[in-house]
């Protein structure tokens, strides 16, 4: 059992991040899932956009760190999607406790100086308009170089946020695909 921090995009807490939740919880796991936008969410990108500019990248963070702070002595898997990833993975290379580290749809720039042996996954489109091939071979290497053990699935075809039912960019194949390989990147933690 893994004891999971999942994090919302930036479209905040929605249906698809609980069942995203549900889905870990029935294979078992434990987790967590702040609300960072405490109570807001967007329906549109555009929207979200002014919601997380309004809040700021600082505060996120605060919050995510807060959020984290009460369980992350227990080993933590930090997961998140989109903008949630980005804070995720923050959370992970900072926390020496860390367990693992799941991304779906979206990563964040690593300090040449960063260390960790946890385990990545990461899960996104292609091509993905946020996390572009050169982008991504440039955090591949990084990752690595850092000591993580990484893997990164690549969904052809996929919108950015495919794996949210209720927004355009839904592929239910490549989520199921996405869901499966999650699961049992977890299983494994």
């Amino acid at each position: 059992m893994a004891r999971i921090l999942l994090l919302h995009s930036m479209y905040g807490l929605r249906p698809a991040v609980h069942a995203a939740a549900d889905r870990m919880r029935a294979a078992g796991h434990e987790v967590h899932v702040p609300d960072l936008y405490v109570g807001r969410s967007a329906t549109d990108a555009e929207q979200a956009r002014k919601i997380q500019e309004e809040i700021g990248r600082d505060e996120l963070l605060r919050r995510a760190v807060a959020a984290a702070a009460p369980h992350s002595d227990q080993g933590l898997v930090y997961a998140g999607f989109s903008l949630g990833g980005a804070i995720a993975q923050n959370l992970a290379l900072a926390d020496e406790h860390a367990k693992g580290l799941l991304l779906l749809h979206g990563t964040s720039q690593l300090p040449d100086d960063a260390s960790t042996d946890i385990p990545v996954q990461l899960h996104v489109a292609d091509p993905d308009p946020y996390e572009t091939h050169d982008w991504l071979t440039v955090w591949y290497l990084k990752m690595r170089r850092a000591g993580a053990d990484v893997e990164v699935y690549r969904y052809p075809g996929a919108g950015h946020l495919y794996t949210d039912p209720d927004l355009p960019d839904h592929d239910a194949e490549a989520a199921e695909r996405t869901w499966r390989t999650a699961l049992d990147f977890l299983a494994e933690l």
